[in-house]
């Protein structure tokens, strides 16, 4: 009997090192970002079982077999349709500004598409305004109404969106929702979705969260988009959710939620709109390849000729875009640089290169909340600004509110508005969505949007900071530790 549990202790005590082995040598192969790469290794080191559940848990970006196949499937179809948008010359733009010709290029390569010209553009601040202006181009619309959102929640104006869509329906509009499953969990338990199903409204519930699924795909992973498409020409996106922010998280003790959305008219509509037929056939399975892009429509939009790129990530899309379209722009900066996130939890070679910009004697400005509606974010930014300080970033912290909206300015001239945070859910894994808008005038009125944000925050005193006590620093060097994991 000795000899027989002997046998047993030894063929456990190596089938455990060989499981922690296999995965070290999964995460050394994988060649992820070497923090990262630290981070999930001391982890499975000090906590063996959490740490080897965790990293298959949250460790890989994995989609899920039968989403990747359709990812895979559906790429010949969307190439074949990108080319075929080649022949529309006249939407193509050839000329770029100089600060901006190093992103436009790389995008064309990575994406197979160009930027597009002949787009108007306005910039919406507040929620009411935007929820206004697109119901009322609900009740306008006359073929089909496209729309995916990470957070959907009913209440206040919300409810009048949901009953404009209603009346679309059954007046023959086409109408798709796909609604992200854990962040419009409260959306899915209510009695809208029964109600505009029977309206014949197709919504989708994106990334279910399954339990008795969550080793077979990153449960982690969300749909973070935030799009509308009318009619194959209007677009919207940005950073607000489908919420009135009268009666959004009134409880989080962050104030209300400041966002800013991009309403469009023009081929940019198209170029979202191949995205957002790429999310859908991955959930659902279903081909809805965008039509061609409407000539007359364009030619009479013709008169504001805003430039445009789209950038899309996630599982499925060009790896990595976002992070290097940021890069590319920190780099490309000469003058200033404007960046506002709600949550900062920079990669190391973004952090490198926005430190270095400011060597360079650019005027790099940060605009954060001051109250994060995440605890882990809030100390894990911190961690960070000591580095930046030093460098000569100013940190604006914005106090009347949690500031949401996500967007870049540089030089003046380049734009970036979009879904995506600085962080590394945003860079590395979720579903996200960037509009670079090449135009002098409109980013002259983001400017003024900045300038806003400036105007109702506090300068990050680079003297008190260092001041601040050492319990806070030893618990920003724990959360930054968890960093690349965040």
């Amino acid at each position: 009997m000795i000899t027989f549990y002997t046998v047993i202790s030894w063929l456990f005590f190596f089938s455990y090192w060989l499981l922690i082995a296999g995965v070290t040598l999964r995460i050394l192969m994988k060649r992820r970002a070497v923090p990262s790469a630290m981070a999930w290794l001391l982890i499975i080191y000090i906590l063996p079982l959490v740490g080897i559940i965790a990293y298959f848990l949250f460790g890989e970006l994995y989609l899920g077999k039968r989403r990747a196949e359709r990812a895979k499937s559906m790429q010949p179809y969307t190439t074949n349709w990108l080319k075929a948008l080649q022949n529309y010359q006249h939407i193509f733009t050839t000329q770029n500004s100089d600060v901006a010709i190093p992103l436009f290029k790389l995008c064309e390569r990575r994406q197979g598409i160009g930027g597009v010209k002949g787009n108007q553009l306005e910039l919406l601040t507040h929620a009411d305004d935007t929820l206004k202006i697109l119901i009322q181009d609900i009740k306008r619309a006359r073929h089909n109404i496209e729309m995916v959102f990470y957070i959907w929640q009913s209440g206040g104006l919300v409810d009048q969106v949901v009953e404009s869509l209603i009346a679309a329906a059954s007046r023959g509009v086409h109408c798709r929702l796909m609604l992200d499953s854990a962040g419009s969990r409260q959306f899915f338990c209510g009695s809208f979705p029964i109600k505009m199903r029977n309206a014949g409204i197709e919504i989708v519930e994106a990334l279910k969260v399954n339990l008795f699924r969550v080793f077979l795909r990153r449960m982690d992973l969300r749909q973070h988009r935030k799009v509308i498409l009318i009619d194959n020409f209007i677009a919207y996106t940005g950073s607000m959710n489908m919420v009135d922010p009268r009666c959004f998280k009134q409880n989080a003790g962050v104030g209300q939620w400041i966002d800013l959305m991009v309403r469009m008219e023009g081929p940019a509509a198209t170029t979202i709109g191949i995205v957002y037929a790429c999310d859908w056939e991955i959930e659902t399975g279903e081909r809805i390849l965008p039509p061609p892009p409407c000539i007359n429509k364009i030619l009479s939009a013709q008169k504001s000729n805003r430039i445009i790129q789209v950038i899309a990530s996630g599982p499925g899309f060009s790896e990595e875009l976002i992070h290097q379209a940021l890069l590319t722009v920190v780099y490309a900066a000469r003058r200033q640089l404007i960046m506002t996130t709600p949550y900062f939890v920079p990669s190391d070679d973004l952090l490198h290169a926005i430190c270095t910009a400011a060597h360079r004697e650019v005027d790099v400005n940060i605009i954060v909340p001051r109250n994060n509606d995440s605890m882990m974010v809030r100390w894990a930014s911190r961690s960070f600004f000591t580095e930046l300080l030093e460098s000569g970033v100013k940190i604006y912290q914005f106090k009347d509110g949690l500031l949401h909206s996500k967007s870049v300015l540089v030089d003046g001239q380049l734009s970036l508005i979009g879904t995506a945070n600085l962080d590394m859910r945003s860079l590395w894994l979720n579903f996200e969505i960037t509009l670079l808008v090449d135009d002098a005038i409109f980013g002259s009125t983001l400017a003024g949007i900045q300038d806003d944000y400036i105007a109702h925050s506090v300068l990050l005193d680079a003297d008190q900071w260092a001041k601040r006590s050492f319990k806070s620093r030893i618990t920003e060097q724990l959360f930054y530790f968890f960093s690349p994991l965040l």
